[in-house]
């Protein structure tokens, strides 16, 4: 039996051409940090501007999830997934060529449409090849790769487009792109039988699901509280460590400790690193003890407090700053568990859409808070400018970091709820 023929194997190479792709999904949306000073040369941008053209890409991001999740239950993962990787390469190119504003801010878009079919493609695709006390682990590691991606559109990137430029690396991408589209066409099958293979041991077979029973489900996630609770937690832990990573968390530092962009990178870098040990961690610690909902409070409260460094310091030692952004990354795990909350509560034919549903909260909540940001500093804008960047005050930072905490705080009083009911719905009812 070879590689391809034994279905515990064939999967973790399935598994890792879609991981590929989703690597490239998180260089690019995390890029606009280290970009961010050439694009402001290049395209005249202010920083609202800014936010917008890093944002563009989480905007259609997030509108594609639940007809992604439709997709990836009817018609499986290795379409969804290869297409998806095609399309945001030809994103790339398109980025990679721009001549404007407006052509750039296209361009990023037509990247977040591709990239927004991967990660509920992976998910969809993990549903179908791992067992179910295996989902959350496997949910993690698909995270940690986000992490590897984050690691790589810092310091590795920065150093990458100062010695070839920021065209040619963005077009180098869409060429690794093309790639590894061919290669989740070629591995990824919908299930093993799907495959040609032998089912695997406690891996069921994923029924097929119809038009009528995927809109039933729509109506009932509309009406779930607890959908609507685990929204929030991953809109404010995706939202929140996108926008520090991804965008505002080198200017920040540029600006208020007078750091060139190849420095600033080495403290997101460190967010990196925290996003790709802390979701395998956090997810292996819920599979192994078998509960979500706890953890997942415990560290959405834990990122409140790490969050809350800079608007309530203003400017702290470097070493908080470091603890601050490894800390994030690693919490981000936490939001990561209302993923596999909500596809456990609804039955294996509806997990792509029960996932896409929340995952779609997470990318609204990238596509407004950093656009939110960008319009709050603009109030404090200086006339100066510090290594290329504009420089707003140390104040308009204070209160643009202060909306990522509040919204971190709002979904950690959800998690409290979401306990408080669960613990509600185990009480035995007096008689």
């Amino acid at each position: 039996m070879n590689v391809l023929s034994d279905p515990t194997k064939r999967r973790w190479l399935a598994w890792a051409a879609l991981a590929t792709v989703f690597l490239l999904v998180n260089l690019h949306r995390l890029s606009t940090a280290v970009l961010s000073e050439r694009l402001t040369a290049d395209f005249e941008t202010t920083a609202a501007q800014l936010g917008t053209l890093h944002a563009s890409f989480f905007l259609i991001y997030a509108a594609i999830q639940i007809p992604t999740g439709v997709l990836a239950d009817r018609v499986g993962p290795r379409y969804v997934g290869s297409v998806g990787g095609i399309v945001l390469s030809l994103g790339a190119v398109g980025f990679a060529l721009s001549d404007s504003y407006l052509a750039a801010l296209a361009s990023r878009a037509l990247i977040g449409l591709g990239s927004g079919v991967i990660f509920v493609s992976i998910l969809r695709f993990c549903a179908n090849w791992y067992r179910a006390d295996e989902f959350a682990t496997m949910t993690g590691l698909t995270g940690s790769v986000a992490g590897i991606g984050a690691i790589l559109a810092t310091t590795p990137l920065a150093v990458t487009v100062a010695l070839f430029g920021w065209r040619e690396t963005i077009f180098g991408l869409a060429t690794v792109g093309f790639i590894a589209a061919g290669a989740v066409f070629f591995l990824a099958r919908q299930s093993p039988a799907a495959a040609g293979l032998e089912p695997i041991d406690g891996v069921p077979e994923q029924p097929s699901v119809a038009l009528a029973e995927t809109g039933g489900y729509l109506r009932t996630l509309l009406g779930d509280l607890d959908q609507w609770l685990l929204s929030v937690v991953f809109f404010a832990g995706n939202g929140s460590i996108l926008t520090l990573v991804g965008l505002w968390g080198v200017p920040y530092l540029v600006v208020v400790y007078e750091f060139d962009v190849t420095t600033a990178s080495y403290f997101t870098l460190l967010g990196s690193v925290g996003i790709l040990i802390g979701p395998p961690t956090i997810g292996w610690i819920s599979d192994a003890r078998s509960q979500r909902l706890l953890p997942m409070a415990v560290g959405t409260g834990l990122l409140l407090l790490t969050l809350s460094t800079i608007p309530v310091l203003g400017r702290p030692p470097l070493v908080v700053i470091a603890l601050s952004y490894l800390a994030c990354g690693f919490l981000f795990g936490a939001a990561m568990l209302s993923l596999s909350v909500v596809k456990e509560r609804y039955p294996a034919g509806a997990s792509g859409v029960a996932t896409a549903t929340v995952n779609t909260a997470g990318f609204v909540g990238a596509t407004v808070l950093p656009a939110i940001m960008g319009v709050v500093l603009d109030t404090y804008r200086t006339d100066e400018t510090v290594g290329g960047t504009v420089a707003y005050t140390q104040f308009g930072y204070r209160i643009a970091f202060g909306i990522l905490a509040a919204t971190v705080g709002l979904a950690f009083l959800c998690s409290l709820w979401l306990l408080a009911r669960d613990a509600t719905a185990e009480s035995p009812t007096p008689s």
